[in-house]
């Protein structure tokens, strides 16, 4: 009787530490209340994982990891990644999905840039990669050549649209990602309609970019473009107020005075011929398509309506210009008086 007893009681101790088991392996004991991502830097040891789950407080003890990272043969197998640590999730799921490497997506969300300076910062705080080296690669005219670009014309490669990668990959593989939607938006039809213009792809984007900057109106970008392809050409100037912007790196500039236009730079279109070096933003696709449809016109010049609506007067003759010019004038000094008296 004893001795039965026994027995029941190791099959009892057995049965215990079989379920101690199988809740330390496949139960909850995963925690991630705060739902914070793990971040598995290139290069990081199995040590490294373990200290990131320890210190994050993703796992309570690192005995039960060891066993069943062991016998997964994880800790030669650590991938870089940004890995999603679901609450409640078990270490038998958690090993597995290191090990895979299955790592969460994340995205490139690219509407307007202005400068590529502003893409390296966000590439930043994005990716594994920081600020300082995605901007060292956007300034290398030798990495870019491979692109068809150069330091000033490599935001022409860049059509705002949403990129998925993973958070540890390259700039380089970035950036291939980015020139192969670029080479996919330039399709024949696009193509062929760039030259009708005379313009290649990336001097349709600088172009555009301009236009991206003077209205939000999509009904007036096509006729703004038109004024432009019609100065460049005459072989005037272009004489837009966005590159004096641009090339004094001051975009809350509201008003564009004499001094601003004696701004030193091969930006600034008030001084220098023809479209300038790269783009100063990146146009959305509905204004590289309203530049690639610029109807033909005589237009010559353009300036804000009177009633702030945001559309633009055009005119083909300065004399018509400046009537439009002078009543916009009169109506912004009218304005900025009334808010004076208000005050």
């Amino acid at each position: 009787m004893k001795g039965r007893n026994i027995i029941l009681l190791l099959i009892l101790l057995v049965l215990i530490a079989g379920l101690f088991f199988g809740w330390e392996v496949f139960g909850p004991v995963v925690h991630n209340p705060g739902k914070k991502f793990l971040y598995i830097r290139t290069g990081s040891s199995y040590q490294d994982v373990k200290d990131s789950l320890l210190k994050n407080k993703m796992i309570s003890r690192d005995f039960w990891f060891d066993q069943v990272s062991k016998y997964a043969d994880y800790p030669e197998k650590v991938k870089a990644g940004k890995y999603k640590i679901n609450n409640g999730m078990s270490l038998y799921h958690l090993v597995k999905m290191l090990r895979a490497g299955r790592q969460v997506p994340v995205n490139l969300i690219i509407t307007k840039l202005r400068t590529k300076e502003d893409l390296a910062k966000k590439i930043g705080t994005i990716f594994e990669i920081d600020s300082s080296s995605a901007i060292n690669f956007l300034n290398n005219d030798q990495t870019l050549k491979e692109f068809g670009v150069d330091s000033n014309t490599v935001l022409t490669d860049v059509i705002p649209n949403t990129y998925t990668y993973h958070w540890n990959t390259t700039m380089a593989k970035i950036f291939e990602k980015l020139y192969d939607e670029h080479e996919k938006f330039w399709n024949e039809t696009r193509r062929a309609k760039a030259s009708q213009l005379n313009l290649s792809p990336a001097q349709v984007y600088i172009l555009a970019s301009i236009v991206e900057e003077e209205t939000n109106k999509q009904a007036d970008k096509g006729k703004i473009a038109s004024v432009y392809i019609n100065r460049l050409k005459k072989g005037m100037r272009l004489a837009a107020d966005p590159t004096v912007k641009f090339a004094m790196r001051d975009f809350e500039l509201k008003r564009i005075y004499h001094k601003h236009l004696e701004f030193a730079s091969a930006y600034n279109t008030y001084q220098n011929a023809g479209l300038p070096p790269g783009p100063i933003c990146t146009p959305s696709i509905k204004t590289i398509d309203a530049v690639l449809a610029a109807p033909q016109t005589d237009y010559l010049f353009f300036v804000a309506r009177p009633d702030f609506s945001g559309y633009s007067n055009f005119a083909s003759d300065y004399q018509q210009h400046q009537l439009y010019a002078r009543a916009y004038q009169k109506a912004l000094d009218s304005l900025l008086q009334s808010k004076q008296d208000s005050q």
